[in-house]
């Protein structure tokens, strides 16, 4: 039979989504991530913003007009939230949350529209189905942060972090078939063994491996110099960093329960250049929240530019009923919108004054794709564009960096 699930949202909703592939494909069925007829649909909902959510169930409406007779499986944080939703008509067969996606033939064989209890120890479906040339390895789920604009938590369940030794089984599983895995997690920063965070330990076990390793999204409070010292000691690492900010007011900061300064903030991104000066440095930023006045927002642009990030991914504030921060003032959308836009402007400087540090320096990159040339990304995340028939997707290759083009660079074979 013919099962396509689709994924929205977060790089830990694709990993689920791989690894339910294989789950499948090793039982007989013909697996794909596209939308296109199938017999059974798995949507893996995402429910971070309301747009998001809203989008989770346009998707059952998508499926059906390619199969009205398709049987539909619901599961991830939308659901979690909000099971009922999704319980729209006689097709969607089965409906659970963000736990359980590792019994996802059962759902598929069996009715079941509840969702399991979030767990407290980690449980994850595991060995993921390669279905791109960066693989995702996932080493915890859940978060403690408590954010007071982010419903995460209460659909994930608190921090809880993946045995050491199964997470270097699997990367080693990986590396035999991909150039390059990145590290990923709802908060990888809070990653423990034995109760103590230990970020730096699990890369230490993965310097070995044999292939590119990323870290995905941290968290100021594990840029410490051990991890530093231990990055720097690795010979597989790529050097980007994505550290959320949010913001660059510290009054808002406080609003969001961020616990940190923008001060602390920008000693910690001096650390990481400390180790690593050539190192891709980007960020979040929601602009609007809490009310946040003009004085503030100028703090946050004014930040922006002091960190000097190479990139800034741009959001405006959505309230989220069942956060804390719901009933906080917000802004009107287009004023929202203009301070985007403000930031986009400055987002293009930044950008293309970090790429020109690049300018006829060496490199390697993974080819990705084939459009008008070979498309792909270096280890400082870098979008690299290639004119060359020479060279395969997913392999790697010595690369010089020659101009600023488009929104990366084009390069040339060594």
């Amino acid at each position: 039979m013919k099962v396509s699930i689709l994924t929205l949202g977060c790089k830990q909703n694709k990993y689920e989504s791989d690894c339910m592939a294989n789950i499948l494909s090793s039982n007989g069925y013909d697996v794909t991530e596209k939308l296109i007829p199938a017999d059974i649909y798995i949507i893996n909902t995402c429910a971070v913003t309301n747009e998001a959510e809203k989008k989770s169930r346009q998707f059952i409406g998508k499926c059906l007009k390619l199969n009205k007779d398709a049987k539909i499986i619901i599961c991830g944080c939308a659901s979690e939230k909000n099971q009922k939703q999704f319980d729209t008509n006689d097709n969607i067969y089965s409906i659970i949350g963000t736990e359980g996606k590792e019994k996802i033939l059962d759902f598929i064989n069996n009715v079941r529209k509840s969702k399991y209890n979030l767990e407290i120890e980690y449980l994850s479906p595991k060995n993921p189905m390669k279905t791109s040339t960066r693989e995702h390895l996932k080493i915890q789920d859940g978060c403690d942060n408590f954010c007071s604009y982010c419903i995460i938590p209460y659909l994930r369940g608190r921090s809880r972090s993946r045995d050491i030794n199964e997470i270097v089984e699997e990367a080693e599983l990986i590396s035999k078939r991909s150039n390059e895995i990145v590290i990923t997690g709802i908060d990888i920063s809070s990653y423990k063994i034995n109760n103590k965070l230990a970020l730096p330990e699990l890369m230490n076990k993965l310097s070995n491996i044999k292939c590119l390793i990323r870290l995905g999204s941290l968290e100021i409070n594990v840029i410490t110099e051990d991890l530093m010292q231990t990055l720097k000691n690795m010979p597989n690492f790529a050097p980007h960093f994505h550290l959320s900010l949010q913001s660059g007011d510290n009054e808002i900061l406080k609003k969001m329960n961020r616990h940190y300064t923008s001060e602390q903030f920008f000693e910690k991104v001096k650390l990481i250049r400390k180790y690593f000066p050539l190192a891709n440095i980007t960020t979040d930023v929601i602009v609007g929240f809490g009310g946040e006045t003009k004085e503030q927002f100028e703090n946050t642009k004014n930040f922006i530019k002091k960190v000097g990030f190479s990139f800034v991914h741009i959001f405006p504030y959505s309230k989220r009923e069942g956060t804390s921060a719901y009933y906080l003032p917000d802004l009107p959308s287009i004023e929202k919108k203009n301070r985007v836009d403000e930031l986009e402007k400055i987002n293009i400087v930044l950008k293309n004054q970090y790429l020109s540090k690049f300018i006829n320096k060496t490199s390697t990159m993974i080819p990705e794709e084939k459009k008008d040339c070979i498309e792909g990304f270096s280890p400082e995340y870098i979008r690299c564009y290639l004119i060359s028939n020479q060279v395969l997707l997913g392999e790697r290759y010595k690369i010089k960096y020659k101009e600023i083009y488009k929104d990366g660079m084009k390069v040339e074979l060594i």
